[in-house]
């Protein structure tokens, strides 16, 4: 490839590779907005409930953050008011909602990401909790394993946080 056409790629690929940010603007305690900002542009997803987190990471491993938000809300699929995992990505400088879930099984306590996984807190309802890992499949989370299993919320805690 002659050195004028490959500087001419190495421009254009620099200037579509733009660096992007997810953030998260609380208006009240039941409207938020996910912000995106990729250099050129930017664009807000409304959240019209409780927001309790926010974090980022690779979800689905095509080399861009996504936007893992939990939020407090019913379902159409489980009417009871609870905490919630939805993820998002850019999509050509937009928000694009990736998975708006509705369960992953237990009741969602807490969550991180952490080396390409979401990791939950979960509870049975009771005093038992699980520390569970999961992965991306097609559409939504899929479950990986079982980090801690029918522990106490110590023990859970302590291995949530590793």
């Amino acid at each position: 490839m002659p050195a004028a056409m490959l500087l001419v790629f190495l421009l254009a690929f620099s200037t579509t590779a733009r660096a992007q940010r997810f953030t998260l603007q609380t208006v009240s305690d039941t409207l938020s907005y996910l912000v995106l900002e990729d250099g050129a542009t930017t664009d807000r997803w409304r959240l019209l409930f409780p927001v309790y987190q926010m974090c980022v990471g690779d979800v689905d491993g095509d080399g861009s953050e996504d936007a893992i938000v939990g939020v407090v809300k019913a379902t159409r699929f489980d009417p009871v008011v609870a905490k919630r995992l939805f993820i998002f990505k850019n999509y050509h400088g937009r928000i694009r909602a990736m998975w708006m879930g509705s369960k992953l099984g237990g009741t969602l306590v807490d969550f991180r990401f952490k080396d390409g996984k979401v990791i939950t807190l979960q509870s049975d309802g009771s005093s038992r909790y699980a520390v569970v890992e999961h992965h991306w499949r097609d559409f939504g989370l899929g479950f990986t394993r079982f980090l801690a299993y029918n522990v106490s919320q110590e023990e859970a805690l302590r291995s949530f946080q590793q």
